[in-house]
């Protein structure tokens, strides 16, 4: 075992990525680059607090999705604490390449698809979560793959609607703000993201709203009339072959009549 002088190298402070009760570092552990999480300075040592980081690192040690940042391991860092272990993540967040006019089609993509998975996930393992904000979507440095961090604080049993119709809500209002700032068109998804809005038209559940997204209630209705298109070939061929029923003769029926 390499002694602790060598375990931790390079830590690193990151203030843009401070958590309303975290700081967050970044670190080589082994040389692997990691990221740290610990209570701020003023909460450290309080009960209340050192049981909310402790509950959040057993809620999401479990996780395990892509679009997920992943906990790794809860130790004592040498000059910081406690700390929550995540895998690297460093990147933009989805509110640098706003305020920086970065946005692609391509993250319009990856939150079509990558944030609503993982915002599928959350729901699917019933994690209480605070809401979900363009400071918390990270694409990542090199790869550019969609991260979530901070995502979680509580497994329940089950969430309530209202959490479950909040997580909707707000991908909508993510939505619209990538589309407004990045002036970037697409008028589908922004009809989505506005019935995510909409407390009355709102989408059922993250399945509801996925189908949408991936326009399968669409081609539900196209595969429907493919179907009844090739039945009514199907008939149309058959009544024209040597196979169809053969026409009543009509002398047969008018000496039955007269009968």
């Amino acid at each position: 075992m390499k002694p602790t002088e060598e375990r931790w190298t390079e830590i690193e402070h990151l203030p843009k990525w401070d958590e309303e009760f975290y700081d967050v570092y970044t670190a080589k552990k082994f040389g692997k680059w990691v990221m740290l999480k610990t209570l701020k300075k003023e909460y450290k040592g309080v009960d209340e607090y050192e049981a909310m980081i402790e509950k959040e690192f057993d809620t999401r040690y479990n996780l395990a999705h892509p679009n997920i940042v992943m906990i790794n391991d809860f130790e004592d860092v040498p000059g910081i604490g406690r700390c929550i272990i995540t895998d690297d993540v460093y990147g933009d967040s989805l509110r640098s390449l706003l305020d920086s006019g970065k946005v692609t089609p391509t993250h319009i993509n990856k939150l079509k698809t990558q944030f609503l998975s993982a915002l599928e996930y959350i729901q699917t393992n019933h994690i209480a979560h605070l809401p979900i904000r363009s400071e918390r979507i990270i694409f990542t440095e090199n790869i550019g793959n969609l991260k979530l961090i901070d995502v979680g604080f509580e497994q329940r049993p089950a969430l309530t609607p209202e959490q479950a119709s909040d997580d909707i809500r707000n991908f909508g209002a993510i939505i619209i703000e990538t589309l407004d700032k990045s002036g970037i068109s697409d008028p589908q998804l922004r009809r989505i993201a506005e019935r995510c809005g909409d407390a009355d038209r709102r989408y059922r559940d993250i399945s509801d709203l996925r189908m949408a997204v991936e326009n399968r209630h669409g081609n539900k209705l196209y595969i429907i009339i493919i179907i009844f298109l090739a039945i009514m070939v199907a008939i149309l061929a058959w009544l024209s072959s040597p196979y169809r029923p053969a026409a009543p003769d009509m002398k047969t029926i008018e000496i039955s009549d007269k009968r």
